[in-house]
């Protein structure tokens, strides 16, 4: 019988909390430390995260050295998805507060992503995502946040200004012309398309299922600039 088997703990920067790592048979998951026993993710579905750049970067591939930016490294997958999906000239910069999570990722968990971190396209910021953007002007053709379970489902109180109009007026700003936006939540939410349009986007709210193509759903926001 398959069981949860603990293999590290990474604390999260800022905080008083922290991140599990499991082994669960073949796969693996990550938990919030002493939570209620609830996984934020795993590494047997991740569509939906595929899916979070798989959209945004198909339609800005075709832009010469084209550059992204993904909040949250998580299992890799994302950064994964848009590797594959961008040109050799691309690059991809992924903001990831909880070092822990990177030094995972370069381990055995990166394997099930097939290693994107050893893609020299991918540079590791290791700070807030909120920092990056605020920090930034016109840099980006794209950018991908999967930042805590969305707009509804925080577990860090820290994240609501990525979900708040200041945090979306600050990615239009850091979007080039016509850039992209893309943000995961494990929920639908109106309340938040309506702030996305408020903000200068135009997009739409796309469900996507989390593993193969029945079961639970996540939400992926996906909006251009105007």
């Amino acid at each position: 019988m398959k069981r949860f088997v603990l293999l590290d703990t990474a604390p999260i920067p800022g905080t008083d909390g922290a991140l599990n790592l499991f082994e669960y048979g073949d796969d693996f998951v990550i938990k919030i430390a002493g939570g209620d026993g609830g996984q934020l993710m795993n590494t047997r579905m991740h569509g939906s995260e595929d899916a979070l750049a798989a959209i945004p970067c198909k339609q800005i591939a075709g832009r010469p050295q084209a550059r992204v930016l993904i909040g949250g490294l998580g299992m890799g997958f994302t950064l994964a998805s848009a590797l594959q999906h961008l040109g050799a000239d691309a690059e991809v910069e992924v903001a990831e507060l909880v070092p822990g999570v990177v030094e995972w990722n370069r381990g055995a968990l990166g394997a099930k992503a097939g290693h994107p971190l050893r893609d020299p396209r991918a540079l590791i910021i290791q700070e807030d995502v909120a920092k990056v953007l605020q920090a930034a002007e016109q840099r980006y053709d794209a950018i991908m946040l999967d930042v805590d379970n969305g707009p509804e489902g925080l577990t860090q109180k820290g994240n609501d200004w990525l979900y708040s109009m200041p945090g979306l007026y600050q990615c239009a700003r850091a979007l080039r012309p016509g850039g992209m936006l893309a943000v995961w939540s494990s929920s639908a939410d109106r309340a938040f398309s309506e702030k996305v349009r408020k903000a200068g986007f135009k997009g739409e709210a796309v469900q996507v299922y989390a593993h193969g193509n029945r079961g639970t759903r996540h939400t992926i926001w996906i909006a251009r600039k105007v």
